[in-house]
């Protein structure tokens, strides 16, 4: 910008520096305001010899313009999204707070939420006794969901699961047993021995007790001459060694469709060591797992000859097991993002 007034030049290389540091409030209140050096730029016109005086009027509206632009470049600049100036939601202190005065004495390194360090001491443990490890899926078909689990269409069990379908037709699983047929094809030498860990969903109100959303761990073990007698001992040992501590176990009848017999798998409260207690409800057992030999047709649907071959399956809440080993008593603080709940984890 050309200006031949003195005075003029000056305020204008000043604006120059100031618009690269300041903000629109700040300029505004530096050059515009009842004081600002601007506004009294336009006062002085008055004093200005009277030849002058039109150009001097000129000038100075060039710079009221230019400043007017700077000003609403500015904030159009704090209307829209930025990358300059980046704000951490997760930082341990008020953002707002001047940054000698901040607490960062927290671990800001971030940590591993409770459920998947849980998730992997049993895929661990799992390993250690033979078993592959192969994750579920998050959204998946009719088939896997029911028919290969042996719930014919229009059967109705099928009403045990409140599930969530898509406009498409695919399924939200309700249940980890959706991945028996696929594992059982993958890992087709016998011994078949595969857990499957997955995130699981069903419509259902949620209480301190109950999610819509929770993980499960699915197990089957296929092979000849398999036993009710083989399962039990299977999730004892693993119970076992997560628990770190002796068991008395119990099965006792319960109904699910892809397994013949169906049992719940029973253990003594680790806690109390069946005195009763708070945890297993004064009872002295917790009923853990559903359980159960696997249903001929389901061995059928994965071509597996259930003449010659038995196996046993079980399928229990990741969220409820964590729970009772590390004393949580609400199982919505496991989705809740509350940093000061999972900081103590």
């Amino acid at each position: 910008m050309e200006l031949k007034n003195k005075n003029l030049k000056e305020i204008y290389q000043s604006l120059q520096k100031d618009t690269l540091k300041l903000s629109a409030v700040e300029l505004k209140r530096k050059y515009s305001s009842k004081n600002g050096i601007l506004t009294k730029a336009f006062s002085e016109i008055s004093k200005i010899v009277q030849k002058e005086r039109a150009e001097y009027g000129k000038e100075a509206n060039k710079l009221k313009i230019y400043l007017g632009e700077i000003l609403q470049s500015k904030n159009s600049e704090q209307d829209s999204y930025s990358t300059k100036e980046k704000i951490d939601p997760t930082a341990p202190f008020d953002v707002n707070i001047k940054k000698d005065n901040r607490d960062i004495s927290l671990n800001t390194k971030g940590s591993k939420h409770p459920l998947t360090t849980e998730i992997e001491k049993w895929a661990e443990i799992f390993k250690g006794m033979g078993f592959n490890v192969l994750e579920s899926r998050q959204l998946d078909d009719d088939y896997h969901m029911f028919e290969s689990l042996n719930f014919p269409v229009g059967h109705p069990a099928r009403d045990m699961y409140d599930t969530f379908w898509t406009e498409e037709g695919f399924v939200l699983p309700a249940h980890t047993s959706t991945m028996q047929n696929r594992a059982i094809k993958l890992f087709d030498k016998f011994p078949i021995a595969v857990v499957l860990p997955g995130r699981c969903f069903r419509n259902e109100a949620t209480d301190a007790s109950h999610e819509h959303t929770f993980h499960q761990i699915e197990g089957i073990y296929i092979d000849e001459n398999v036993s009710l007698g083989n399962m039990v001992a299977t999730i004892k040992e693993f119970l076992q060694k997560y628990l770190e501590t002796e068991l008395e176990v119990k099965i006792q009848p319960s109904f699910f469709p892809f397994t013949e017999p169906d049992c719940e798998f029973v253990i003594s409260c680790p806690f109390c060591k069946k005195a009763g207690c708070s945890t297993c409800g004064h009872s002295g057992w917790i009923e853990l797992m559903g359980c159960g030999m696997i249903h001929p047709n389901v061995l059928k649907q994965a071509g597996i000859n259930p003449d010659k071959y038995s196996g046993f399956a079980w399928g229990f809440g990741v969220d409820r097991l964590t729970m009772i080993k590390l004393g949580i008593n609400d199982i919505r603080y496991l989705r809740d993002n509350n940093l000061n709940f999972l900081r103590q984890f």
